[in-house]
């Protein structure tokens, strides 16, 4: 049986959408302050924050802000939640320490300050009052707590630097046309490793594989304005057979009885199902959708979304809630105006059986890749929209069909693009990196937030929640940490059981549905063998793992698990800037690229282990004599290139860099017992220099020869 589903051509480009096109215009004008003649710049965003719950009319708040470091920690002192700051701009939501911030200061900074203006212009554009008289003041991602005054009333606090928060601030808004000040006060301990931080250094300076942290503000802020009762969240689950579509719609306070919900469903205009309930006095709606097109073989494909064919269902979600009786009596106060949002969805179901990944119910090679997520000048965040929107477009240019999103948690519109262009994602959680009762209790709540907020996000296939055991560093011994980690992966089942959890990638799982392997293992032959004969890997997976590492903390691996080499690779290479996208033509000896199939068959599989494995032991023997020229040869530019940057092993040149991903690649497409596979890594990283395009994204050997390494025939 083949490993892969068949790939045909990939789909164009995908046209821009009204949703992202009508949106890509808004600006944030300005702070409403004191000007300094800092730069406006275009609202990053370009389209609405949350592309699954889009209201008609929104305001961006994203622009220029006031802003002032507080290393004193004296800001109440002075009033800065009633007056606001005024020391310099920044603009938003780049973090302090990025470029695109306007301020680049990447030393310690525990707590910061924003402020700005809130017009009748805002709040016009907003929505208000024709879409509701309520005003919701929305962000995106505060790293790491953040509290909110609207003049000097303080509106809420949050805590969690990867996840969104909602406040009403109606109560608060002056009447008429005056300005209200907003202000925002964000802490972040850089030496708090205890708080979920991914790979946010905690030293001075960026060192190994940790980066500059990203302080406050990093993602949209936005207002709208909503009626008394109103959706704040949406939840599309289809079932395994992609026939019917559960939807959990969960509103802002309790609806009256006989307060009615419908949910239209729709594809490129051609209307697929509508359903209408009346609700009992609730929080949350739920309503079961079929879809009669699914129920008949003859189109079932059709509708489906995957990599190949990114499919996705428009959505229109309306709740009309009923009058409510007054208390105290029988009169009933007026109903509140229905809330119209705007959403969409994915048909697909994943899953795991008989050693293999399963996407809609077949098997599915998964050729991922590490994706950090950050740029050189706006860090964490994007530099804007068409930035995430090219991303996604590069790893598909690649070759790969996954991207397995590396402790950080993305922003919706990048996820958005995934579901539009078409890519697996493994959503993964940001690390603490001690264990202690309150890093446990923020890891849990950080992450139940995470799940909430991304399940209904088709391209999102594989959850996440430990890396490393990193937070858990003594897993083995101690069971407090294994319990953390089977609670965690139990907490993602009961939020989202559609998709399978790994409960610690890489070593020392407790309770995954996917093993996943780490192996930087730089002789090929060794990795070859090791997954390519049955019994070397059953001795990886009941024994130490290449890293050193148990594969499992607690009994023998379930032999049914799909098992995938998550993390490989990791080639250092510095290319001059002639070399790189084009340096190598992957030519071989006839100048030629390899045309190559997507499987190989089982019957070939003896046969192709022992071409591979002699093929990589020649290719070594090579490879010696070509690093041993090259290193007579040079380098005292690649010793201070050695010197700045980092890696597990190191290219001399494009040739070498080419030879040593055909040879890592091969290693694991040879193995008839992987489900798949990721790369490390994307993109060169500050002062990690293993990606597969530098850090502007251009590819260090040409395209289409990464693409044609990345599709190799995989044995089955």
């Amino acid at each position: 049986m083949s490993a892969d589903i068949a790939e045909p051509a990939e789909p164009a480009e995908a046209a821009e959408t009204p949703e992202a096109s009508s949106e890509a215009s808004r600006t944030s004008g300005t702070s409403g302050g004191a000007t300094t003649g800092h730069r406006s710049h275009a609202d990053p965003s370009g389209g609405h924050p949350l592309p699954q719950l889009r209201r008609s009319r929104w305001c961006s708040l994203n622009g220029q802000w006031n802003f002032a470091y507080d290393d004193a920690e004296t800001g109440p002192d002075k009033d800065w939640p009633y007056s606001g700051v005024d020391e310099r701009t920044i603009t938003v939501p780049f973090p302090p320490e990025s470029e695109l911030s306007g301020i680049g200061d990447t030393g310690y900074h525990p707590v910061v300050w924003y402020s700005r203006m809130l017009t009748a212009d805002d709040l016009a554009r907003a929505g208000l009052p024709a879409q509701g008289d309520r005003v919701l003041l929305h962000f995106g991602a505060v790293d790491y707590r953040a509290s909110v005054w609207i003049d000097g009333q303080l509106m809420g606090e949050h805590e969690g630097g990867h996840t969104p928060f909602t406040l009403d601030i109606t109560r608060a808004l002056p009447t008429g046309d005056a300005d209200a000040v907003l202000v925002v006060r964000a802490e972040d301990r850089p030496l708090d490793v205890g708080q979920p931080r991914g790979k946010q250094d905690w030293q001075p300076e960026p060192h190994n594989i940790w980066y500059a942290r990203t302080t406050g503000i990093w993602q949209s802020v936005w207002l709208e304005a909503v009626p008394r009762t109103a959706i704040a969240e949406l939840a599309w689950t289809p079932n395994r057979a992609c026939d019917a579509v559960e939807l959990e719609a969960t509103m802002t306070r309790p609806v009256p009885e006989g307060s009615r919900i419908t949910a239209r469903l729709s594809i490129e205009g051609r209307l697929l199902a509508e359903v209408t309930a009346r609700l009992p006095e609730t929080t949350t709606a739920r309503l079961t959708i079929d879809l009669r097109e699914q129920m008949h073989g003859q189109r079932y494909e059709k509708l489906l979304w995957s990599p190949e064919h990114p499919r996705l269902i428009d959505a229109e979600v309306m709740l009309a809630p009923a009058k409510a009786a007054l208390a105290g009596g029988t009169a009933t106060a007026p109903a509140s105006v229905p809330d119209v949002v705007a959403s969409y969805l994915g048909l697909r179901s994943v899953g795991t059986a008989h050693r293999r990944f399963l996407l809609n119910g077949r098997p599915y090679y998964v050729r991922g890749v590490l994706e950090q997520g950050f740029w050189p000048d706006s860090h964490l965040a994007a530099p804007d929209d068409k930035a995430r929107r090219d991303e996604v477009a590069l790893i598909k240019r690649l070759g790969f069909n996954a991207a397995r999103i590396h402790q950080k948690v993305e922003d919706p519109r990048f996820l958005y693009w995934a579901d539009r262009l078409g890519l697996l994602i493994w959503g993964e959680m940001a690390a603490p990196y001690e264990f202690t009762t309150q890093a446990a209790t923020r890891l849990v709540a950080e992450w139940s937030a995470v799940v909430r907020r991304d399940r209904s996000h088709p391209s999102i296939v594989t959850w996440v929640p430990i890396n490393e055991s990193w937070g858990v560093q003594h897993i083995a011994d101690r069971p407090e940490q294994r319990a953390l980690s089977r609670a965690l992966a139990d907490l993602t089942r009961a939020l989202d059981p559609s998709r399978p959890v790994v409960s610690n990638d890489g070593w020392e799982h407790t309770c995954s549905d996917i093993i996943s392997i780490h192996d930087y293992d730089a002789d090929d032959l060794a990795v070859t063998l090791r997954y390519a004969e049955e019994d070397r890997l059953s001795a990886v997976l009941d024994g130490l793992g290449p890293s050193g590492r148990r594969i499992t903390v607690r009994g023998a691996v379930d032999r049914e698990l799909p098992v995938m080499v998550t993390e490989f690779g990791g080639i250092r290479y510095v290319p001059d800037h002639d070399d790189a996208d084009g340096g190598s033509n992957g030519s071989g000896s006839n100048g030629k690229a390899v045309e190559t199939g997507e499987t190989i068959k089982t019957s070939e599989a003896v046969e192709t282990i022992k071409n591979a494995v002699e093929a990589v032991a020649a290719a070594k023997t090579d490879a010696k004599a070509s690093s041993r020229a090259a290193a007579e040869s040079a380098d005292e530019a690649e010793d201070e290139k050695e010197e700045t940057t980092w890696g597990y092993t190191t290219a001399a040149g494009p040739e070498d860099f080419e030879a040593r991903l055909r040879r890592a690649f091969g290693a694991l497409q040879a193995s008839p017992h992987l489900a798949g596979f990721c790369y490390t890594q994307l993109t060169d990283t500050m002062q990690e220099a293993n990606g597969l395009v530098d850090a502007r994204r251009r590819p260090k050997i040409a395209a289409k020869v990464i693409r044609e390494i990345v599709k190799a025939p995989v044995t089955s």
